[in-house]
């Protein structure tokens, strides 16, 4: 909801400065999202004389110009691009060190084409006053040089943009808006009563509504003889401020009435509605062109106001192009009615129409306002365009419901845990509409119309409390009583968000798929205990889907993998072949509890390698299995699995390659997860290109924390002394894993060695064909002193003796 402060005070008597307005707006719930001062903004810019212009001696389309900006200083050199500049007009200049807001540039002090420029004449484009970047901007003759341009062109009127939650319909009007400010002390609410217009002659169009729960009330008016040219500048200004385009007065009146009063209007041209008005539901087929120049299909759920020839008008939303205002209108029928806020937004939301009238209506107007707005309108439509009106016709309620609430005073305190005297609560109460009827305990509250939100004593004390403001509410602790409070969120909804923002920021990019792919997908990716799986070769019956709505979505999935080699697969397809995708979600296997486990897996393609960092010295960005392994041990730390306790077993499932791939497991009877690259055979039947590099991780099958441990540890233990690293080289049998040597390392010295990783495996020449070499660093971090020469070598001699001892290596010479 956009307004300006002139526009404001046409409601509200206040002396009040723009900040304080605005942080009283946020302060009682109307918050504040913008105040776009353009008199701020344009002060360095003033008014100028083009002394004279020449022909640039460099540039054929470039003139250097001789400015006198009015400051009684020598005239400044500009070379100017426009083709309108001139000797003796007058225009805007900016000096050196002005922004720019139309190029979004702090100007300087340049050289172009070997002649210094000091400044810059403007157009409108660059002072985003309108779109016009054709040539610079021509003042008048009696323009005053020197003065600031934004203050001679009236600019100084700031506008301010308010986000309004649904419930505050009455605000979507300045004169809402007007009287919460009075309500909370800045300033006098003006609110003169709206006198009624004499008709007179009765109106010749009558109305009929069909269905009153879609149109609760209608009133209508015909104004003969009317001149519909353009509105008067007080008008188009207030429109133009807030971004609205002037059409015609007529047209413009509306749209006035919808901003200023919450009150959306529509005028048909009465020579162009044939007979009566009826407010009925659309007829399946029929059709409508609106004054958006798009034509709309109806159907029964719309809500239309129709006349002997069809439909003239979406009601409540938009009215249609054959029934408008134009120029040559005389007679002018003037609508206001009142409609069923659920219907509206439905018929909006179903044609994909947007509109200020909408947007209240589906809010909901306020009833009693129907007949004082179209007077109001009346009374601007003869003003503006002459005329003489007819009498009113209204149909159904022209009021609504009374509602009074019983309000104990006490509810303020118990509620908001503040004391408000009576006194203060009629004051604030009375100052938004409210009557207030008792002296307590228990008090009677009628609602104004206009205020549809409010029903209940928990509303009232809202109003209260955000007009004495929420920042004298006190902060209060929760009572946590004799234990401590339970974690909003579950252990395994941590792991989840732990673990996406672990492949995250190891740079894969999230995904999400179906839970639904094909059985032969399900067949494929089958968890099933070999013994089960050769019983079952049909897949599981209970994972079928009795009405699938494809085929190709005929069985829940056992695993991630196929969705998210299918969405790796169209990104190669459509030329995106460097890829690292995740997703973190359910799996649906027959052996779990509950059916459904939670588990993280990914997939790498190409040149997406995790290994840009660190010591790797292949040479090559192409990932491979020790991406997706590096990826399950991320995924395995954050959601707080035994790292220690893991463990590497060689292979994995079928749809892995045999040598590429391994297993994650606490012992064999708890397999967390696999990873590897994906086998051929897999790769046929999915359809997709390889070499993929994938890894799954059952995240339920990570074993719980222990809750009371039996010596409390700090949860950060930081040493001052500077860590120590050491790589070592051993010559082992092809058949020792990597993982025996590294915890062969670790146990050489458990206090001092913190840190044992895997750098590289190399088989090939210098090697004995029946061995490997595989490289370790080591990391020492001492916590008591720094470590000598002689210390270090000591590990190293320990650690050396371990492995030999463990896995029979040989330190590499």
């Amino acid at each position: 909801m956009k307004f300006t402060l002139s526009w404001l005070k046409q409601h509200l008597d206040t002396d009040e400065p723009l900040e304080a307005l605005a942080d009283k707006l946020t302060m009682i719930g109307l918050e504040v999202e913008s105040i776009e001062d353009k008199a701020k903004a344009l002060a360095p810019f003033t008014i100028a004389r083009v002394i004279s212009a020449e022909q640039h001696p460099n540039a054929d389309r470039l003139r250097v110009c001789m400015v006198d900006t009015g400051d009684g200083a020598a005239p400044v050199q500009v070379v100017c691009g426009a083709p309108n500049a001139r000797t003796g007009m007058i225009s805007v200049f900016s000096p050196p060190g002005t922004f720019i807001p139309g190029k979004a540039i702090t100007l300087g002090i340049g050289t172009i084409r070997g002649v210094e420029s000091r400044g810059m004449l403007c157009s409108a484009a660059e002072l985003q006053l309108s779109e016009d970047h054709d040539g610079i901007m021509e003042l008048p003759a009696d323009a005053p040089i020197g003065k600031p341009y934004a203050a001679w062109a009236g600019l100084g009127d700031p506008v301010l943009e308010i986000n309004l939650t649904p419930n505050r319909q009455d605000c979507t009007g300045v004169h809402g808006i007007a009287r919460d400010l009075s309500a909370a002390d800045m300033g006098k609410f003006i609110d003169p009563a709206i006198k009624p217009i004499k008709g007179e002659f009765p109106c010749p169009v009558q109305v009929t509504v069909e269905d009153a729960s879609l149109c609760p009330g209608f009133a209508l008016r015909l104004v003969r003889g009317v001149k519909n040219g353009p509105s008067p500048q007080w008008l188009q200004k207030r429109l133009t401020s807030i971004g609205l385009r002037p059409i015609n007065a007529l047209v413009d009146i509306t749209n006035f009435m919808t901003y200023d009063r919450a009150r959306p209007l529509h005028v048909f041209d009465a020579a162009k509605v044939k007979g009566n008005l009826t407010v009925r539901r659309a007829r399946d087929g029929e059709t409508l062109k609106a004054l958006d120049g798009r034509t709309y299909t109806l159907d029964n759920s719309v809500c239309v106001i129709a006349d002997d020839h069809g439909v003239e008008s979406l009601a409540g939303i938009m009215g249609g192009e054959a029934s408008g205002c134009d120029e040559h209108t005389t007679d002018v029928l003037i609508e206001s009615a009142l409609w069923n806020e659920i219907n509206i937004a439905q018929t909006g939301r179903k044609l994909g129409i947007n509109s200020d009238a909408r947007y209240r209506f589906e809010r909901g107007v306020d009833p009693a306002f129907m007949v004082p707005g179209l007077e109001m309108a009346t009374r601007l439509v003869v003003d503006l365009c002459g005329g003489s009106p007819s009498e009113n016709v209204v149909v159904g309620d022209a009021f609504g419901d009374d509602r009074v609430i019983d309000f104990p005073l006490h509810e303020v305190k118990r509620l908001a845990a503040i004391d408000v005297p009576l006194v203060e609560m009629k004051r604030i109460l009375g100052h938004l509409g409210f009557m207030v009827a008792g002296s307590g305990p228990t008090v009677k509250i009628a609602v104004p119309s206009w205020r549809t939100d409010v029903h209940g004593k928990a509303d009232i004390v809202e109003e209260i409390v955000r007009i004495v403001g929420v920042d004298k509410v006190p902060m209060t602790p929760f009572d946590r009583g004799d234990n401590p409070r339970k974690p909003i969120l579950s252990q395994i909804q941590l792991r989840t968000r732990r673990a996406k923002r672990a492949l995250a920021v190891r740079g894969m990019v999230e995904a999400v798929t179906w839970s639904f792919i094909s059985k032969p997908h399900a067949e494929l990716f089958d968890r099933d205990p070999p013994v089960l799986a050769q019983a079952n070769r049909r897949g599981h019956p209970e994972l079928s889907l009795a009405n699938p709505i494809a085929a190709d979505m005929s069985d829940m999935r056992p695993s991630l993998l196929p969705g998210l080699v299918t969405a790796v697969q169209a990104n190669i397809d459509r030329g995106f072949s460097d890829l690292a995708l995740f997703e973190v979600g359910q799996v649906f296997i027959s052996d779990a509890p509950e059916g459904e486990l939670i588990a993280a897996a990914g997939v790498r393609h190409g040149f997406a390698s995790s290994k840009g960092v660190g010591r790797h010295w292949s040479g090559s960005a192409m990932a491979d299995a020790l991406d997706a392994k590096a990826d399950a041990f991320a995924v395995l730390a954050a959601a707080g699995a035994p790292m220690q306790a893991l463990q590497i077993v060689p292979g994995g499932p079928e749809w892995l390659h045999p040598g590429r791939s391994g297993t994650i497991q606490i012992g064999p009877q708890n397999v967390l997860g696999t990873f590897g690259e994906l086998h051929p055979r897999a790769l046929e039947q999915l359809k997709a290109d390889g070499p993929l590099i994938a890894f799954e991780v059952i995240l339920d099958r990570i074993p719980e924390a222990k809750q009371k441990p039996t010596r409390a540890k700090p949860m950060l233990e930081l040493s001052p002394f500077q860590p120590v690293s050491r790589d070592f080289a051993f010559i082992v049998d092809r058949g020792v894993k990597a993982g025996d040597i590294v915890w062969a390392a670790q146990s050489a010295d458990k206090k001092l060695i913190t840190n044992v990783t895997v750098f590289d495996v190399y088989e090939g020449k210098g090697i004995d064909t029946a061995k490997k070499s595989i490289a370790i660093a080591v990391t020492l971090q001492p916590r008591e002193k720094t470590l000598t020469d002689q210390e270090i070598e000591a590990v190293a001699a320990k650690i050396v003796a371990e492995v030999t001892k463990k896995t029979g290596g040989v330190l590499r010479g």
